[in-house]
């Protein structure tokens, strides 16, 4: 079984990313399986109180799920141009301690989706240099960009698109065979 560790890179319980992860965690082909992670309860980084207390739980399970994966999909929103201040703090999180090494070959998808008319696309080029420092594997076969999602999504947050979630479960299969 393949398994792969999604993280929507929104706290926002409606959120667009966190339906569209749903989504690919329910598309997801056979064989393989998307366990959904929370960033929900990772602080703020900081180095004193990693000093005194350690990785935070929240961390650690994460870092436990990234373990297990052979995988992992970023599902991300566009702040402002870029990656989401709070789901880059939960890698840099991610990334302390024991757990650099566990990036190190990873294979990463990003995808995303927007309100706005050009899906996520800055944002997910502002990862690459991120996962280029963690010397992860980026996927790059496949690019799913989710404009519009306004148009796409319920007001509960679940993707109600067909046509989307046929791009969605193509980018998903791809993902899952590289592995």
């Amino acid at each position: 079984m393949t398994s792969i560790l999604g993280l929507s890179g929104s706290l926002r319980k409606a959120s667009f990313n966190a339906g569209l992860l749903r989504a690919a965690a329910d598309l997801a082909p056979e064989g393989s399986a998307i366990t959904i992670g929370s960033i929900r309860e990772v602080p703020l980084y900081d180095a004193d109180r990693e000093a005194e207390e350690g990785l935070p739980p929240a961390v650690e399970v994460l870092q436990a799920q990234l373990a297990q994966a052979d995988g992992l999909l970023l599902v991300t929103p566009e702040y402002n141009n870029g990656v989401p201040g709070v789901f880059k703090n939960a890698i840099d999180w991610m990334s302390r301690g024991p757990g650099l090494k566990l990036f190190v070959g990873k294979p990463v998808a990003v995808l995303g989706a927007s309100p706005g008319g050009f899906g996520t696309i800055l944002a997910q080029s502002h990862w690459l240099p991120v996962l280029r420092t963690l010397k992860t594997r980026p996927w790059l076969e496949g690019r799913l960009l989710v404009s519009r999602a306004r148009d796409l999504f319920d007001e509960a947050g679940n993707l109600t698109d067909e046509k989307t979630r046929d791009k969605l479960r193509d980018f998903v299969r791809g993902f899952a065979a590289s592995l």
